[in-house]
């Protein structure tokens, strides 16, 4: 068949790669614009086009899929279109637009966690079990009829980033053989059985913590908004990135949000156990072993606050 493929970020290049390698034609790559990275703002290519270029492949960038982008896929004549996270809806005419229409890799399995942060969301809502979905893209969001689907058991303190790179990767061959089937005729997807849950796109105040909220809660919400938009909380009145935390292994207790010295480990109070701070960020300053940040604090008896 001949693919047209929309992506964007880096959890969507290992399935490039797979249809890359496989023996359909992929014949245009579409992507959103360049983007400044990095504290000097350097425009930069997506992780996908990036990779599209060291395929060989054809790459079109695009803020939107627009009408311009639409008559730039009818120009390939595309069987059918492949999507992992670009970042935009497809809407007719573009979703009708190939002969098979659009196909979608999501990472979760639906319909639970429908929208642009699954992995995240699932994490936040202490899931254990999460996995992917290849399914057909409909007008509703994520709704459409699911062709396959492979659970992913969480590895014990796993961080949202840690998820989606696994799932990318399983997801590539997963994404491959759908569009095999679908060229072969062998294809069949189910309807979505079940009541939806949904992941709206995550903003800073999602990595505020609660240190009212039991512990276990806490750590799932740190797992999933790691590495983005990172979990914090403000002690002294400046804002601490805590970028790795987990169960305090003491009988000790404390008072939400209260911070102490247990032996090396440092403790933060919760709603039930303390939980301990592994490695955190202080604002303006590079990450660090949540003990030297500890042995810095010019405050006596601090506390966190969300």
């Amino acid at each position: 068949m001949r693919l047209v493929f929309a992506g964007t970020p880096e959890v969507a290049v290992p399935a490039l790669r797979a249809l890359a390698a496989g023996e359909h034609e992929v014949s245009s790559v579409i992507t959103r614009t360049d983007a400044p990275q990095g504290r000097r703002r350097v425009m930069t290519p997506s992780p996908v086009a990036v990779a599209a270029d060291e395929l060989g492949l054809v790459v079109h960038k695009a803020s939107r899929l627009d009408d311009e982008v639409t008559a730039h896929i009818a120009g390939e004549a595309p069987d059918l279109g492949v999507i992992v996270a670009y970042g935009g809806l497809v809407r007719e005419p573009l979703l009708s637009l190939p002969t098979h229409g659009w196909i979608n890799l999501h990472f979760s399995l639906l319909p639970a966690w429908r929208g642009a942060a699954p992995v995240q969301r699932s994490l936040i809502a202490g899931d254990r079990v999460t996995g992917s979905s290849v399914f057909q893209l409909v007008a509703e969001l994520d709704a459409g009829p699911v062709f396959a689907e492979e659970r992913y058991e969480v590895p014990e303190g796993a961080t949202a980033g840690d998820v989606l790179a696994a799932l990318a990767e399983r997801g590539g061959p997963l994404l491959a053989r759908v569009v095999d089937a679908i060229a072969d005729g062998s294809a069949r997807s189910v309807d979505q059985v079940g009541e939806p849950t949904f992941a709206a796109k995550l903003t800073l105040a999602d990595g505020a913590l609660d240190w009212t909220a039991d512990a276990a809660t806490i750590l799932d919400r740190v797992r999933g908004v790691t590495p983005e938009p990172g979990a914090h909380t403000t002690v002294d009145g400046a804002r601490v990135k805590i970028l790795a935390a987990r169960d305090a292994e003491t009988t000790e207790t404390l008072a939400p949000g209260v911070l102490a010295a247990s032996g090396r480990a440092v403790l933060v109070g919760t709603g039930t156990a303390p939980v301990e701070l592994v490695t955190v960020q202080p604002a303006g300053k590079p990450a660090m072993a949540a003990g030297d940040w500890w042995r810095g604090l010019r405050t006596e008896n601090p506390v966190a606050g969300s």
